[in-house]
């Protein structure tokens, strides 16, 4: 085999750079996803790197330039999903006194745990849970964040510190702890 034969090209280089920033990056990027209310979180998370594969050729900064393609990527998916969520149908809430079942379900047990944190983000503005989802679940740095929030890092650092004094205010007030 010639030396020419060893040599990787473009596509194969691409490939290898794809594979690692999925194993890497997945998780966090299905984690933001849910915590900012994408219903099919999983799927959404497999467009976000679909749409990261042909951008590579174009990718500048190393793995910080890439996570902040991912997240601005993700970013993006999020206000699409919840652009297509205020023109779709109303969802009807489930009513627990139709429900005729006599012993809790596996659903209701292993969402238990989360429904609290998720309920409390709720009571947030927009920007909040986003630089909330940015910061603390995508672990983005604040430039990163203020990249993907299109603000300056001092403007991202203000909005963090008001979103964490909101969420503190929000747990630590007298109905919820009751």
């Amino acid at each position: 085999m010639s030396a020419e034969g060893n040599r990787k090209g473009p596509a194969d280089t691409h490939a290898l750079v794809f594979t690692t920033a999925y194993r890497r990056f997945s998780p966090v990027v299905l984690g933001y996803l849910k915590a900012r209310g994408v219903e099919d979180a999983e799927a959404v998370t497999q467009d976000v790197f679909l749409a990261l594969y042909p951008r590579l050729a174009e990718l500048t900064g190393g793995i910080e330039g890439m996570r902040t393609l991912l997240f601005s990527i993700a970013h993006a998916r999020v206000v699409d999903h919840h652009r297509a969520r205020t023109r779709a149908p109303e969802v009807v809430e489930y009513v627990p006194d139709e429900d005729l079942r006599t012993a809790g379900s596996a659903e209701d047990d292993a969402l238990a745990g989360s429904a609290g944190v998720l309920g409390h983000l709720a009571h947030l503005s927009d920007e909040h849970r986003e630089v909330l989802a940015l910061r603390v679940v995508a672990d983005l740095s604040l430039e990163a964040t203020a990249a993907v929030m299109q603000r300056s890092p001092g403007a991202v650092k203000q909005l963090q510190r008001r979103a964490l004094t909101a969420l503190r205010d929000r747990v630590s007030a007298p109905e919820v702890l009751a």
